[in-house]
């Protein structure tokens, strides 16, 4: 790939090194001019799929009125997208300076978002499907802490993307301003592959996918099999969406999954029609959640999730795809590699186990028995699930707080549950049920080993 033209850059210290995009430290810069087209063309696949919805909710068109509303549709959505577009780029400047980046947007109402390189967490790229069309990209950054922690760069070229995030990342791991304009892109080792094939082959073994299938074909069963219920075909096109869904959050999202290493932390490169390239620094890792669904588990695979401060938790991790995937199908061995190189001790079987109480059957007859805690040097280890196993992993110093927590039932029973908390996301690390005396313990435990 190659870099910017020469004269569109500042002039970096060595030759054919990236630098800083002209202009971007004194006047600020613009982004792509094309971003007008590709925020018409958001806008216009919108109003297709406001038409689509209308006639999944019974509206009704002719064939051509159908074609009116749909030229409609794509011609309104364009235009408005292209003129909105148009004033979000020529409204919107970045500046880099020896200490900030700082983003200027707004028509009416102007507003200017400060990001200090010493809270800059980390720097993704994402390409979405029209951008990518004419190779563009989006650039975002993680600032520590806060809900509005994330900000957005939209659209620049890829090549340029790449540089400020490289500049950026200099910058916020010590280098002046100076040495960041020479610095080159991260060398990186390749850790893992996950292929389309496997990838295909585990959503199609997943319980939810099955079960998706299996209510299609009971729907069409029953509507052509008994008089008087053809209204139940009707159930096909929601549960076609959930199945479309999943296709679309597994195989097309994860197309060419790709985990790699560099000095700063583990890459990840995913995706068919969008494309994102999304950096996990090794620090800003609290917690490993580790799934084996059933069919899964027989056949040896397992999921990673990890929990990254600043994320937060995501609407789409129950699908096996969002931020926080680490890795969407993996063999035991390479899973238990990956987590033990982020956290340390986190072996689940390295450790002693601490079961639940044989009281707790009535809250999960079957489940109970495959529930236990435990914890290493290093980390805190949490199991349960007999369908669909998940293992929790959180390192000791990661630790935000811990709870004993005990019901009107569980006092019953002489039984509680430990929470160890970490930030918002797929890891969940509690034990439930435990005897009381027992949970107590390992609570006192966990917090003697907590950070004070």
């Amino acid at each position: 790939m190659s870099e910017l033209p020469p004269d569109d850059l500042e002039s970096p210290e060595e030759p054919g090194t990236p630098a800083v995009p002209a202009g971007a430290q004194t006047e600020g810069r613009r982004t792509h001019p094309l971003t007008a087209l590709v925020q018409g063309g958001i806008w216009a696949g919108l109003g297709i799929f406001g038409l689509f919805n209308a006639f999944v909710n019974g509206d009704t068109f002719s064939l051509f009125s159908g074609a009116i509303a749909v030229a409609a549709a794509v011609a309104g959505g364009l235009l408005i997208g292209l003129v909105a577009g148009f004033l979000r780029w020529y409204f919107t400047r970045y500046f880099i300076d020896g200490t900030e980046l700082r983003i200027e947007s707004g028509v009416i109402f102007r507003t200017s978002r400060r990001i200090p390189y010493e809270r800059l967490q980390s720097v993704d790229i994402d390409e979405p499907f029209l951008a990518r069309l004419v190779k563009l990209s989006e650039l975002h950054m993680e600032m520590a802490g806060g809900g509005e922690s994330r900000s957005t760069l939209r659209f620049l070229p890829l090549d340029e993307s790449r540089q400020l995030r490289r500049v950026l990342l200099a910058r916020a791991h010590g280098a002046g301003a100076d040495e960041a304009v020479g610095v080159a892109e991260e060398q990186r080792e390749v850790i893992t592959v996950v292929g389309p094939d496997r990838i295909i082959i585990g959503t199609l073994l997943s319980l939810d996918f099955l079960f998706a299938v299996a209510a299609i074909v009971t729907l069409l069963i029953v509507g052509f099999a008994v008089p008087d219920a053809w209204a139940v075909l009707g159930g096909i096109i929601p549960t076609g969406f959930w199945l479309v869904q999943i296709i679309g959050s597994r195989v097309i999202a994860q197309w060419n999954f790709t985990l790699s290493r560099g000095s700063r932390g583990l890459r990840i490169e995913r995706g068919l029609l969008s494309r994102s390239s999304q950096t996990i620094p090794y620090e800003r890792v609290q917690g490993i959640a580790v799934v084996e669904p059933f069919i899964w588990r027989k056949l040896g695979w397992q999921r990673l999730s990890v929990d990254i401060a600043g994320y937060g938790a995501s609407s789409d991790e129950e699908n096996g795809v969002s931020d926080t995937t680490l890795l969407p199908i993996s063999d035991p061995p390479l899973a238990r590699a990956v987590a033990e190189e982020l956290i340390a001790g986190s072996d689940p079987d390295a450790v002693e186990r601490t079961p639940v109480s044989r009281r707790s059957w009535i809250f999960a007859p079957i489940g109970y028995r495959f529930r236990w805690v435990g914890a290493s040097d290093r980390t805190f280890i949490a199991r349960e699930g007999w369908i669909s196993r998940h293992t929790d992993l959180v390192p000791h110093h990661k630790t935000q707080s811990v709870a004993l927590r005990q019901g009107p039932l569980q006092r019953w029973r002489k039984v509680a549950t430990v929470e160890v908390h970490t930030p918002p996301g797929p890891v969940n690390a509690e034990g439930r049920h435990l005897d009381a005396s027992v949970a107590r313990d390992i609570a006192d435990q966990q917090i003697a080993r907590a950070p004070h």
